[in-house]
C-alpha cells in the first residue's frame, strides 16, 4: 500500500528523485523543558506534548523535525534522513534527501 505524505515543517521537503512535498500548514512542534545545570556546565532536556500533527489517519505519514520525532512514540511520523550519506548538498546546505527515517 502506498502511504500519503503530509508535510507538517514550515519547509518544502525534497527527495533526491525531485519529489516535493510542501508545507502542509501544520507545523509541529514539541514542548519542552529543562533542569538546572549542574557543576559541569551539563542540564537535562524532557520533552513535553506535541502540537500541530493531526491525528492519526490510515495510510497517512506525518512529516515532521527530527526533534518532533525523537519525542513521540507516534509511528505514523517521520523525518527526513538529514543524516544519511545520499543526502544532496549545495553550499553546505541539505538539497535533497533519499528518504525518510523512523
Amino acid at each position: 500500500m502506498t502511504k500519503k505524505f503530509v508535510n507538517c515543517t514550515p519547509h518544502a521537503i525534497m527527495l533526491n528523485d525531485g519529489t516535493t512535498f510542501p508545507p502542509s500548514g501544520n507545523v509541529a512542534r514539541v514542548s519542552s523543558s529543562f533542569t538546572d545545570f549542574d557543576a559541569d556546565g551539563v542540564c537535562t532536556v524532557q520533552y513535553g506534548d506535541l502540537t500541530g500533527v493531526p491525528e492519526p489517519q490510515d495510510g497517512v505519514l506525518y512529516i515532521v523535525s527530527a526533534m518532533v520525532l525523537a519525542a513521540s512514540k507516534r509511528a505514523d511520523l517521520v523525518a527526513p534522513a538529514t543524516g544519511h550519506p545520499g543526502c544532496v548538498r549545495e553550499n553546505g546546505f541539505i538539497k535533497s534527501v533519499p528518504g525518510f527515517v523512523r
